[in-house]
């Protein structure tokens, strides 16, 4: 998918880039064997002794499986993570775990059943596996107890379905965190399931969906299609919301693109909300999901067309129109990009957010101030059009209005700097919670929300070596 830019408008082209900065801006240790493994009843009794003396009498041959490179392993068909597996035996010493510590690991098992709490499949960690553990050797029933326990630990802490297994324009991500190690503290915790769920989000946010969730979970047997959306729409918003940080800049931007909607938190409260204008439903201009900083304003910015977009829209017009060039304020470059000239009926408006990101998507004014009525405000080529701009400046740069009116009234191009970078989150959250703290939905018109419910369903299987 192209970087998405802003749709030219017949009439009144433009969208913010960095005049100045883009052709798009107007600006160890060797492998060791696992020396005993534990074996672990389904109905939690420990073997007897002499099943775990007779494993510890000798090395396991198969745990080279664990040595660095070697493939994922599988149990019953089911793939286990060897990159999870070596950090976290590494940390042990290579040393078998479970066997001893039945307690920890039936809370842990518990936790993992109860993932559906979170919007989460227990399937995508063994759940079937786990309840017949019993029947498996202690070699392999020890690595699907670490697998499943790590893997939830993962999907709590990052999200269930990676992002390399995303859309390119779902990038979003959390702080790092070290499952490994979470799970390291947890053996030795008298409430090893709760150091792992500590993992998942603890915003309000995050919360609510939650409560949402067992309500309509409860309702959904007599509600019909619409619960069934309502539900599965919670689940992914759950999702989507284990892919921010832990801990939210208390001043922020925040930008919904399914409910075409724009907050500025202060001390994480709200202070200014505002409509927008989003991406078309067009895949290649659809808006993404991000983080960025908005470092500065411009005022009265021009818009260097990129020369797709330029094929695409412009070249067409001029065929038709041999004035179009002029009527709009615009030159042909000799490079084949087109600039279209600062001014009140520019396509970018007076304001441009410089926030630089690889997409090349901005925060921008517009002249055509009657779209903020529409319900349906999906038109651009994937820029943020602003219905107040002035005062969103006016708050970001933290000085009166008069003073933006002022220094856009000069017609003159000018960067100015916020006092501080404000980092703005680009999300795309169909189940989310009001700053009223009722729960809303709004529609999956990227039908992005179908594509992660089924990540969160399906398991990757593997034929790779067998634990």
């Amino acid at each position: 998918m192209r970087a998405p830019r802003d749709k030219v408008d017949p009439d009144r082209e433009g969208q913010p880039t960095s005049p100045a900065v883009s052709r798009r801006t107007a600006i160890g240790g060797s492998a060791v064997v696992l020396a005993a493994a534990c074996a672990l009843a389904a109905c939690g009794t420990v073997p007897g002794p002499e099943a775990a003396s007779g494993l510890a009498s000798h090395g396991d041959p198969g745990l080279g499986d664990l040595s660095d490179g070697a493939p994922d392993l599988v149990v019953a068909g089911e793939r286990l993570n060897a990159r999870l597996l070596r950090r976290f035996y590494a940390r042990r010493g290579f040393r078998p775990v479970w066997a001893t510590r039945q307690a920890q690991a039936n809370s842990l098992v518990n936790a993992v059943l109860r993932a559906g709490d979170h919007g989460l499949d227990p399937e995508l960690f063994h759940a079937s596996l786990l309840r017949r553990r019993g029947t498996f050797p202690p070699r392999r029933r020890e690595f699907l107890l670490s697998d499943a326990f790590l893997s939830y630990a993962e999907a709590l802490a990052f999200g269930a379905v990676p992002v390399e297994r995303r859309r390119d324009g779902e990038t979003l991500t959390p702080e790092p965190t070290d499952v490994a190690a979470a799970l390291d503290e947890a053996i030795d915790s008298p409430d090893p399931a709760a150091v792992i769920e500590a993992l998942a989000p603890t915003t309000p946010s995050y919360r609510a969906l939650r409560q949402a969730l067992q309500r309509y979970r409860s309702g959904a047997a007599a509600g019909g299609d619409a619960a069934a959306n309502r539900l599965r729409a919670t689940e992914v918003s759950l999702e989507r919301q284990r892919w921010l940080p832990r801990s939210l800049p208390a001043d922020r931007v925040w930008v919904n693109v399914a409910d075409q909607r724009l907050v500025l938190y202060r001390a994480d409260r709200p202070v200014f909300s505002t409509r927008v204008v989003v991406g078309d439903d067009a895949e290649r201009n659809q808006s993404p999901e991000f983080r960025a900083m908005i470092e500065a304003s411009f005022f009265n910015p021009p818009w260097v067309i990129p020369r797709d977009i330029v094929a695409a829209e412009i070249l067409p017009r001029i065929s038709r129109d041999p004035n179009y060039l002029a009527r709009n304020n615009m030159v042909l470059r000799a490079n084949g990009e087109v600039e279209q000239r600062p001014g009140p009926e520019a396509g970018l408006g007076v304001i441009m957010f410089d926030m630089p990101n690889r997409f090349d998507v901005y925060l921008h004014d517009t002249p055509d101030k009657h779209v903020f009525s529409r319900d349906n405000r999906r038109i651009s080529h994937g820029c943020i059009r602003v219905e107040k701009p002035r005062e969103l400046a006016a708050l970001l740069m933290r000085q009166p209005i008069d003073t933006i009116n002022q220094g856009i009234a000069t017609g003159t191009t000018t960067r100015n700097k916020l006092p501080t970078p404000v980092p703005v989150f680009v999300i795309y959250q169909t189940a989310f919670v009001e700053t009223d703290g009722t729960l809303q939905s709004r529609p999956d018109f990227y039908n992005r929300d179908a594509d992660i419910w089924q990540k969160l369903r399906r398991r990757s299987q593997g034929q790779t070596a067998t634990a």
